[in-house]
């Protein structure tokens, strides 16, 4: 199990929350997982579940905003890329049905107007993935117009770097060539940079 402080306790998979948790002031506990990456989302709801979140997964645009309308959550977490479009719609529609929701968005996309857009959609903020649980839940108990703290151990700028340049290759079927394209890098460059493991 996984304590309030991040401490692993093996043989448990409940979490005590303590007093001082802000989770406990919330009745409402129900929180919409929407992630294509299915074993992000898998390992994200365990940890959720484990600091008391009621957690329900949705794979897809059309599975989250069917999810919200069947029972709108006090909580999201939702990616901003999705197969069939773009996990905005959710968190429009989640604002539409209960406008205190907190709903965070996801994205790998990092940049200003993206997260300008998703605020004035309604989410409760933005961070950049690949985010952890406690970033996460951290940002979710945060007070209204106030961050989050930052995390203990953020990713460094060669690993964002890195991050980046992966997720490119991917949305490029893995070619290289046109991947080196859409980066504007040299071609044996990326493929030096895909060779390696990725950085701290």
């Amino acid at each position: 199990m996984l304590t309030q402080s991040g401490t692993t306790v093996p043989g448990s998979d409940t979490a005590f929350l303590s007093d001082a948790d802000p989770l406990s002031a919330f009745s409402d506990r129900s929180l919409l997982i929407v992630d294509d990456d299915k074993p992000f989302s898998t390992r994200l709801a365990r940890a959720m579940e484990a600091r008391g979140y009621e957690v329900h997964v949705a794979e897809s645009v059309s599975e989250g905003v069917a999810a919200v309308e069947t029972k709108a959550p006090a909580f999201a977490v939702i990616d901003m890329r999705l197969g069939d479009g773009n996990g905005l719609d959710v968190i429009a529609r989640l604002k539409e049905r209960r406008p205190e929701a907190r709903g965070v968005i996801l994205t790998g996309y990092g940049n200003i107007a993206t997260a300008v857009t998703a605020v004035k959609l309604g989410a409760f903020d933005y961070l950049a993935k690949p985010a952890d649980a406690d970033e996460i839940h951290g940002t979710l108990m945060a007070q209204p117009g106030e961050r989050a703290d930052p995390p203990e151990n953020p990713m460094s700028a060669d690993r964002v770097r890195w991050e980046h340049i992966q997720r490119v290759y991917e949305l490029c079927s893995r070619n290289v060539s046109e991947t080196a394209r859409r980066l504007n890098m040299h071609r044996r460059t990326l493929q030096r940079i895909l060779a390696k493991r990725a950085p701290r």
